[in-house]
């Protein structure tokens, strides 16, 4: 069944979401901080690994650069703010924007970033067993019983963000597989880690990264690889 994947994968952040909701004033604070610290070094563990499988590091520097000017100018993090801030009124109490925006944000970027997404949804569209969005919605379930523990209802809504991103790449899961090669790929992903990287960072607090503005860098990188880097590319 085409989406399957998709579906079991939303069913787990939802399913995650609730049972961090109803247990969330059990979990310490001193646990809570702890776990997420652990999930923020994996994070960055993951997004340095995927960062480091590139073939030229330029591209994913040169794509992820543009791609946050990019960012930057459309405003895309104040958008993604203003979009949790709509849910927020709808489904949350008047004193937990910036925790139910956070919590909608990271959790978002978290679920729908990196290379399982798009391998999973070009699997998912073949009608085979899911096994990757099997893989990553068991990751992402135990994920967002924390993150719902910590930001509330916000990181719960990651599901419509992951049913939505998932949903149309798995619609389009054979032509995207057309679109990119090996190369293009490897760059895409590479891209992808940095972003995961930038996740990993917010979530040990180190540094306050606006997530929003990076998601154009991994439209431009695999663009820029196809330009200079594939035979028969405008500039190759």
């Amino acid at each position: 069944m085409r989406g399957l994947g998709t579906l079991i994968n939303t069913a787990t952040v939802l399913l995650g979401g609730g049972i961090g909701l109803l247990i969330g004033d059990r979990i310490n604070d001193r646990v809570r901080l702890i776990v997420v610290q652990v999930i923020g070094l994996v994070t960055l563990a993951i997004g340095l690994r995927d960062a480091m499988g590139t073939h030229n590091m330029v591209f994913p520097l040169v794509g992820m650069v543009i791609g946050a000017i990019i960012g930057e100018l459309l405003e895309i993090d104040r958008r993604l703010e203003r979009l949790g801030e709509i849910l927020r009124h709808r489904f949350a109490g008047d004193g937990e924007h910036h925790r139910f925006a956070e919590g909608f944000a990271t959790a978002t970027l978290l679920f729908c970033v990196g290379p399982l997404t798009i391998l999973g949804a070009i699997e998912d569209a073949s009608g085979k067993t899911p096994q990757l969005y099997i893989i990553k919605g068991t990751l992402d379930g135990f994920m967002t019983i924390i993150f719902a523990a910590i930001y509330g209802v916000g990181a719960l809504f990651a599901a419509v963000s992951v049913f939505v991103v998932q949903g149309t790449l798995t619609l389009f899961g054979t032509g995207l597989d057309s679109l990119l090669n090996d190369r293009m790929r490897i760059e895409l992903f590479a891209a992808g880690g940095i972003a995961v990287m930038a996740i990993g960072i917010n979530l040990l607090d180190i540094k306050k990264i606006r997530l929003g503005s990076l998601l154009p860098g991994l439209l431009i990188t695999p663009l820029l690889v196809w330009m200079f880097a594939v035979p028969n590319g405008i500039f190759n």
